[in-house]
């Protein structure tokens, strides 16, 4: 670990303390990995093979149910636990209470997926791990404006950003090496989320709040948790829509990619896990490949805005790609380009964020609305896709995937384009 990591550092309460121990970034990432691992297994695979079992015919309806439902419950997690966090006092630390119930809710969340034979069933479960997962996002997320300078940030930035992509594969790999065994294939990923949480949980310095230092606030103050006025905060609003529209795109390609292999190049509910791995392994190793490079480089010239305009546009152009594809072997090289523009996007995506929150007091709360902004979409989507999918649908083509990857590489090159007018960020 280098030094910088070592120095002496201002929190976003303003008071100075050492930095992180030696090893954080190891345990960071082993947390950040495993809750990214938590999330996308079961949106990538395990789910909807559950709902195939369960009901072969209503399958893509249970899986719009239940995400749809469970990304709701994240949505008002996020901005909730961010403002709470930003307010504990207990000699646990503020964020530490908050990686220790994500822990708790993975465990319940897999459980749930396993037994749970109805849509009811699977919601609970799902909404489960989505709220464990807000839960640990926003506590390590806080942390990185915690402890680290601006100007120090893009590694924890790149670990933050790739943590979905890398939790998708790490995951993915483990349930196809125990595929069939669903149980195994749950529980297993699930645990090891589990292990990175706690682990972070009991090795990183947390500095106590004391209660002079913590936040005023009165119930008035509530409806707060969930807004930022963008019209006095333009550079947050701008930065929250571009993120929502990115992650629109992002959303498209990750709920609905199991269906889209077995229903267009018709792989069996049997090789599905592996075709689901290896799509997402050739992802996030392009992912890997670049956003290391790209984390120190926007660190070094001090920009960010170059790199998320250049990583939503190949992130389009990935998408494009892999709607005209028309053989397994194209779409894992569309993977490879969507992995470029995510790596890009996610070496400096957090980093940009925390040059914009309005108020130092408010940290986590703020991160939470734009942790918001990346998991609405994961709502959206299963709300709209049946609609989507609809569009020019046929006897012979029952399910308009095309459309669907067209509508999310045109909302993130849209979001692209917002990041434009943001003036705090070069």
């Amino acid at each position: 670990m280098s030094t910088s990591f070592r120095q002496e550092s201002t929190s976003s309460a303003g008071a100075a303390f050492p930095a992180p121990r030696r090893g954080f970034l190891f345990f960071f990432a082993f947390a950040a990995v495993g809750a990214g691992m938590a999330v996308l297994v079961p949106a990538v695979l395990t789910l909807s093979v559950k709902a195939t079992l369960l009901d072969p015919a209503g399958a893509t309806t249970m899986v719009s149910i239940v995400t749809s439902i469970s990304a709701l419950c994240s949505l008002v997690a996020f901005p909730v636990f961010g403002r709470l966090s930003d307010r504990t006092t207990g000699r646990f630390g503020r964020r530490r209470p908050f990686l220790l119930l994500g822990a708790v809710l993975f465990t319940l969340g897999a459980i749930g997926l396993q037994l749970g034979t109805t849509t009811f069933a699977l919601t609970v479960a799902a909404s489960c791990t989505t709220v464990g997962a807000s839960a640990a996002t926003v506590a390590f997320t806080s942390v990185i404006p915690d402890q680290l300078p601006p100007d120090r940030r893009g590694p924890a930035s790149a670990v933050v950003g790739l943590a979905l992509p890398v939790g998708a594969v790490v995951g993915l790999f483990i349930a196809q090496l125990v595929a069939p065994n669903l149980p195994a294939m749950i529980l297993l990923p699930a645990g090891l989320a589990v292990l990175g949480t706690l682990l972070l949980t009991f090795t990183m310095r947390d500095r106590r709040l004391s209660p002079e230092e913590r936040p005023a606030f009165a119930w008035r103050d509530l409806p707060r948790t969930f807004w930022v006025n963008p019209v006095r905060h333009p550079n947050f609003g701008f930065t929250w829509l571009s993120r929502l529209l990115i992650f629109f795109g992002v959303a498209a390609i990750q709920a609905y990619q199991a269906f889209y292999l077995m229903n267009v190049f018709h792989i069996s509910p049997a090789g599905i896990a592996n075709a689901v791995f290896l799509s997402t392994l050739v992802l996030t190793g392009a992912a890997l490949l670049f956003a290391p490079l790209a984390g120190k480089i926007s660190d070094r010239i001090g920009r960010r805005k170059p790199f998320v305009v250049t990583a939503a546009v190949i992130f389009g152009i990935g998408l494009l790609f892999a709607t005209f594809t028309s053989t397994y072997p194209l779409f894992l090289v569309a993977m490879g380009i969507i992995g470029l523009g995510q790596g890009v996007y996610f070496a400096v995506d957090i980093a940009l964020i925390t040059q914009v929150l309005p108020n130092p007091d408010d940290t986590a709360k703020d991160l939470g609305l734009m942790n918001l902004a990346g998991n609405l979409p994961t709502s959206i989507v299963p709300a709209l896709a049946p609609a989507i999918l609809a569009i020019g649908a046929s006897a012979a083509v029952p399910q308009n995937f095309p459309a669907l990857f067209i509508a999310g590489a045109v909302a993130g090159l849209l979001g692209a384009v917002l990041i434009l007018p943001i003036r705090k960020v070069r």
